[in-house]
């Protein structure tokens, strides 16, 4: 029987079987020998031990098409970030941490903001604008009104989800919307580990429908990038590749050499002053972390 593990806590796997529900299962101790451990979003082989309890036995684990180590998972299809539009104000260079931090593990990112009922229409438009030409969907939701949550299901269909941002934005609200047995189904796991109710603090995958599935992970109020250069981070900001060629120098940072392609392209406004911004504070901090 095969399945994908919703959740992995306290060596136990949670494993969703397509048309026969969530099996407790434990991983075989061939796992631990080799040190390889089960992730959220694994697709599985299992045993089952007893069908009337739903528990079994992890037999195989299927080849990952990707591995993310913040959270630890695998097999992601899709990253949707979230940010409130407002209250709190979008921390947008947090936000294009994200998106980076999504990009070197080349996976597509949606960018969700919440809390829309919150902004004009003008305000909201403004706020696309920014990442307008950063390659990436952009998508407004109202969790509190309950709109735009076809459109956030019609991007997340058939795909394996992570859902990322701060605290505070709506992530949870949003997944119980678009799957209303998603807080049932947490208190029904909870209750089965001893644990009761909580809040974000384990990675789990919530069945939506079909193959449809959203990982709520937990918060992040700072993100830090690894192993990045800071001669790289400019390919990672889309926009300013077309503008690059005009630059005087080949290898230029963008930064403070004359005649950039891509510092005038700011100034004319082809790119959004406010991710040339976060991209200088970003450079600025890995040539002061390259120093230590």
């Amino acid at each position: 029987m095969q399945g994908k593990i919703l959740k992995g806590i306290a060596g136990f796997y949670y494993v969703h079987v397509a048309e026969s529900g969530v099996y407790e299962c434990k991983a075989k101790g061939v796992f631990r020998q080799q040190k390889i451990k089960p992730l959220v979003g694994d697709i599985v082989d299992i045993a089952v031990i007893d069908e009337e309890e739903k528990t079994g036995n992890v037999e195989k684990i299927l080849p990952r098409k990707n591995e993310l180590f913040r959270p630890a998972v695998a097999n992601i299809d899709m990253a949707l970030l979230i940010f409130a539009a407002a209250n709190p104000q979008p921390n947008l260079n947090l936000l294009d941490r994200f998106l980076i931090f999504m990009q070197m593990q080349q996976i597509p990112v949606t960018i969700c903001f919440n809390k829309m009922e919150l902004l004009e229409p003008k305000k909201r438009e403004e706020l696309a604008q920014i990442y307008k030409g950063c390659g990436c969907p952009v998508l407004f939701t109202s969790a509190k009104e309950q709109e735009g949550i076809e459109q956030l299901r019609l991007a997340l269909h058939a795909k394996t989800v992570a859902a990322s941002g701060p605290s505070g934005v709506g992530k949870s609200t949003l997944t119980n919307l678009l799957q209303p047995k998603a807080l049932m189904e947490t208190g029904e796991l909870s209750r089965k580990i001893c644990r009761g109710k909580q809040t974000t603090r384990h990675t789990q995958l919530v069945h939506i429908e079909g193959t449809t599935y959203l990982m709520d992970t937990p918060g992040f109020g700072s993100l830090f990038l690894p192993g990045m250069e800071k001669e790289d981070l400019g390919q990672y900001y889309t926009e300013f590749a077309q503008y690059e060629p005009q630059c005087r120098y080949k290898r230029c940072s963008h930064i403070s050499e004359p005649d950039c392609g891509v510092k005038q392209a700011v100034e004319r406004g082809s790119v959004h002053p406010v991710r040339y911004e976060n991209y200088r504070q970003l450079y600025m901090e890995l040539a002061e972390r390259k120093k230590y």
